[in-house]
């Protein structure tokens, strides 16, 4: 398509006031981009719960906020336009047009974080989509749009032929999200036990990436039912329901219960619940490794912990936020690899319309929904019974 035929404007949904129906609005497409930048067509948008948090006001605590803005970063574009050289992805596959890709946040690759530590995900200056204000140019910086623009300094990937774009766009922020908290806690060796708090995206994921690693014991805790059924399905080999163990202490006897009084090598928390991190404290034996991701930061999230208990246990308590364009990768990667032993499609079954972005969220919220999808471009609801 030629600059000239190409639209002007395109449709995006967007968030002017937390907790009110999204806004669809025409807005305009970049004509130029800047060196590095790419434009692309959204061909799939899964909603996050950090989505969820952003249109509710929870997330305000963790990331300034600049409304209006359009949400969604868990996204598959196919390249419509390409930058002045940016004709290549960040490990140098070639790019052209019409070529499926996740990309990053954009970190400014200047910064300590970027340079020295090697942590571009902390970078102070980083350009976020979903938190970046939509109301001037490049306007185009989130999901829940027909465009999306590429900022020069976000990594970007190639999708693998063999991966569904729906499930690529859940790998572009939950299964990368769970990636990076298995890069950091290290080795899962054979004989060690791993407990999953939660069963939602990232939990499911997690217990997916656990068995395939080769954990002897898979404990996942969470609800509905149908989710737990899908942990199970993902190599869960024991499930521990919040409906049946209703109080964190009842979690951690049934943890400890189906471990023969011990607690777990390692433990994961990807519920995002205001207990789970007080709990999972309880569920680890002396030794053992916390990774902490699925909190969200701001008023009425403390939660009384006793210092010494992590002393006197020798624990190794650890966080993760975000992902590089590595663990977009990997994350790929994993769903290409294992796309035969995880049917990974069973997260992401119904399809929305950007019209029908704000009941995604609702369903979302109420757990009707592991994880939406929308599809932009769809001209009427391509829901799922």
């Amino acid at each position: 398509m030629s600059i000239d035929t190409f639209p002007k404007t395109c449709r995006a949904a967007v968030l002017t006031a937390h907790g009110e129906p999204l806004e669809i609005r025409e807005l305009p497409v970049p004509s130029e981009l800047e060196p590095g930048a790419l434009l692309v067509k959204i061909e799939a948008a899964t909603v996050c719960g950090s989505d969820l948090h952003l249109w509710d006001g929870s997330l305000a605590g963790s990331q300034a906020l600049d409304l209006p803005v359009i949400p969604g970063h868990e996204m598959v574009g196919s390249v419509v336009r390409i930058g002045e050289g940016a004709d290549r992805d960040t490990f140098g596959q070639p790019l052209r047009l019409g070529d499926r890709i996740c990309f990053t946040h954009a970190s400014c690759n200047q910064c300590e974080h970027c340079r020295l530590d090697n942590q571009p995900t902390l970078c102070a200056n980083r350009q976020y989509y979903m938190f970046t204000s939509c109301a001037e140019a490049p306007y185009l910086v989130g999901g829940f749009a027909e465009y999306c623009y590429v900022f020069p300094n976000s990594g970007r990937v190639k999708v693998p032929d063999e991966v569904p774009t729906e499930w690529a766009s859940a790998a572009s922020c939950a299964l990368r999200t769970v990636v990076h908290s298995f890069d950091r806690v290290g080795r899962i060796n054979p004989w060690e036990t791993v407990v999953i708090q939660g069963s939602g995206p990232l939990g499911l994921f997690a217990t997916a990436l656990a068995d395939h690693l080769g954990a002897e014991r898979v404990i996942t805790i969470g609800a509905p039912e149908d989710r737990l059924k899908i942990a199970t399905a993902f190599g869960a080999t024991d499930i521990v329901s919040i409906a049946s163990a209703s109080e964190p202490q009842d979690r951690i006897d049934a943890v400890r219960e189906l471990l023969g009084g011990r607690g777990a090598d390692l433990v994961f928390e990807f519920s995002g619940a205001r207990t789970a991190f007080t709990e999972g404290l309880g569920m680890i034996k002396e030794g053992g490794r916390y990774m902490v991701t699925g909190q969200i930061d701001g008023p009425g999230k403390e939660v009384p912990v006793r210092p010494g208990f992590i002393t006197r246990q020798q624990l190794t308590i650890m966080g993760t936020w975000s992902g590089h364009i590595a663990e977009y990768r990997k994350a790929l990667r994993f769903m290409k690899n294992t796309r035969h032993r995880y049917d990974f499609g069973t997260l992401v079954p119904n399809r929305y319309s950007l019209e029908e972005a704000t009941d995604a969220l609702t369903r979302m919220r109420a757990q009707q929904d592991i994880k939406p999808v929308l599809i932009p471009h769809a001209p009427v609801s391509q829901e799922s019974a």
